[in-house]
């Protein structure tokens, strides 16, 4: 599974926030799909290990 994080900085009430963008293969199709999330900036490695 492929992963990628593009880091887009956004403050809103002093909380920096980034979006992660995850690559996810199908298994019945094989076809990617992207999943796109706007986490805390200190939350990002703990969503990746999702």
């Amino acid at each position: 599974m492929a992963k990628k994080v593009v880091a887009t900085l956004k403050k809103e009430g002093g909380v920096t926030y980034a979006k992660v963008i995850r690559a996810i293969k199908s298994d019945k199709t094989g076809a990617y799909t992207f999943k796109e999330e706007m986490v805390p900036a200190a939350m990002v490695q703990d969503t990746l290990k999702k």
